[in-house]
């Protein structure tokens, strides 16, 4: 891509009124199953008594206490989803879950690609393209994770590197199909750190990823697409990068285990 392109790409304008806002916990290795259970009744206690307008609220907690959490979720607006799903749908895979499973438990959203799942267990494009597809075939929403390592910004590789992400584990889809993805960028070097990504930066790659789609798909189908941040985003800074034109809503790890932080976040459009 000619550095003109590029800059138009990053430079232009869309309109995000017609985007679903979405902020989604990602709760990791964390909690026991009592502390699970007591963070699930903090966060609905926190969101009736600051309820939040227009966004899409999404937990992920550990896949051993989905069904816990989707009782929690029945009686609230909260949706559930998965921190990963395994890319075969059924069969002898020891310690795996497929897509059927987590439908049958009324799961909605999925993570996939996460940065922590390429690096830690070397999932590849070829891999994330299977879980996606499976993902749709039973109607679970991927969260798919793009982001570049430090080394790879600081090489001035960032956009190279997001774009290669993105049509390697989600271009063979269908623009029908597409319509069902939630993007999020995670700048890997911001992850976990307490480092964020500037306002900037953020919108900055958003606008790039946005313009990456509607080279492919069109700019009605771009505009359409939700592109969270995730990233050591919190209640401090949450409001800021949301107010960026193409930030929708954020992925977001720490914050979430803290329910009046994850709400704080949901809050801050």
């Amino acid at each position: 891509m000619s550095l003109v392109v590029k800059n138009e790409i990053i430079n232009q304008v869309t309109p995000n009124n017609m985007r679903s806002k979405i902020v989604a916990g990602n709760w990791k290795m964390n909690k026991k199953f009592d502390e699970a259970d007591e963070l699930l009744y903090q966060i609905t206690d926190e969101l009736n008594n600051n309820p939040i307008d227009n966004v899409q609220l999404v937990i992920c907690p550990p896949s051993l206490y989905l069904e816990l959490a989707t009782d929690f979720a029945d009686a609230s607006e909260i949706k559930i989803g998965v921190q990963n799903v395994s890319e075969h749908k059924s069969g002898a895979y020891t310690g795996e879950i497929s897509v059927e499973m987590l439908s049958s438990v009324d799961v909605e959203f999925c993570i996939i690609g996460h940065s922590e799942r390429r690096k830690y267990f070397a999932e590849t494009s070829e891999q994330l393209a299977n879980k996606v597809n499976n993902l749709l075939e039973f109607g679970i929403e991927p969260i798919f994770c793009i982001g570049e390592q430090l080394e790879e910004r600081e090489a001035d590789k960032h956009f190279e590197i997001v774009k290669k992400q993105i049509s390697e584990g989600l271009f063979h889809l269908s623009p029908s199909e597409f319509s069902n993805i939630v993007v999020a960028y995670e700048p890997v070097w911001a992850i976990g750190t307490g480092v964020t990504a500037s306002p900037e930066q953020a919108q900055e790659m958003h606008a790039f990823i946005r313009g990456v789609i509607s080279e492919k798909y069109g700019t009605e189908l771009a505009e359409e697409t939700s592109i969270l941040y995730g990233g050591s985003c919190n209640a401090k800074n949450a409001k800021e990068l949301f107010s960026n034109t193409d930030v929708d809503g954020g992925l977001i790890g720490g914050a979430s285990l803290v329910a009046k932080d994850f709400i704080a976040i949901a809050n801050s459009f």
